[in-house]
């Protein structure tokens, strides 16, 4: 009993930990974001900027086109979320369904197509794409983060899917309604805190992948905001460090905002008391 207290406060401690080392790239990049040149140079450098300064903001918005490399962002994000969750529910519904030997070995391969590289998937990718007339294009874009997505999404809802008491779907069949009732009335409700979190997961995802928009998207006023993040770096690899921190500051900004806002939504105590004992 007495060695208690202390392996709490070694938890909280090692917690603690955790959280600095997370915490610690966005801190010091907001930091640098704010540093004049001559502090970014400098052999000591500080947490707190001692003259803080905007002018890294001006000259990242000057520089290159952050609004709409965002919003091109934004889409390609966004349509692969949507689309991404559209197609996983119902497949994930029947998966976690039916335990058929069919349904395993979705599962399994569900689990072992994560473990392909970038690299190995993106010739083939091109040439279909190319194929498609969707090279360079956020339409191309959006179908290949749906297909890099999908697969994690599927997994992800299965579990919450299998989390759904099946008495309560069959109680609304015995109350008399349909199978596409149910569904829609007891099952889908009970899955929102999933599909949220799935979604939340994909649109991050595809927000913040690099490789695949440097290779598909040519066009400059195509290029998605990861990519424009590069233009901060010249010929000779010697970055302008000021603008590329601002700029990948505000890059991070509309991740933290879309999970502050639906974080509540991700709860596991939406179905507390759903079924009676």
């Amino acid at each position: 009993m007495r060695t208690r207290p202390a392996a709490r406060a070694g938890q909280y401690a090692a917690l603690l930990a955790y959280l600095v080392f997370l915490a610690f790239p966005l801190l010091w990049l907001l930091s640098t974001a704010f540093k004049p040149p001559r502090e970014l140079g400098s052999l000591h450098p500080t947490w707190i900027p001692r003259d803080p300064t905007l002018a890294n903001f001006r000259q990242a918005f000057d520089e290159q086109p952050l609004l709409h490399a965002a919003l091109n962002s934004l889409l390609a994000a966004s349509g692969a979320a949507l689309i991404a969750v559209c197609v996983a529910t119902p497949m994930a519904y029947v998966m976690a369904r039916r335990r058929t030997r069919l349904a395993r070995a979705a599962t399994g391969w569900v689990v072992v197509s994560q473990a392909f590289p970038f690299v190995l998937v993106i010739i083939p990718l091109f040439l279909v794409l190319k194929r498609l007339r969707l090279v360079d294009s956020l339409a191309g874009l959006v179908m290949v983060y749906v297909v890099w997505a999908l697969p994690f999404a599927l997994w992800m809802l299965v579990g919450y899917v299998r989390a759904v008491p099946v008495e309560l779907e069959e109680a609304a069949a015995i109350d008399g309604a349909g199978r596409l009732r149910t569904l829609v009335s007891v099952t889908a409700p009970l899955l929102a805190p999933g599909i949220v979190a799935t979604a939340l997961f994909a649109f991050i995802t595809a927000w913040n992948e690099f490789f695949f928009a440097l290779v598909l998207l040519k066009t400059p006023e195509k290029q998605t905001l990861p990519v424009i993040l590069t233009h901060f770096i010249g010929a000779e690899g010697v970055a302008d460090l000021g603008p590329l921190a601002a700029a990948a500051f505000l890059a991070t900004l509309p991740s933290l905002i879309v999970f502050a806002v639906i974080q509540r939504r991700i709860t596991g105590g939406m179905l507390a008391g759903a079924v009676k004992s």
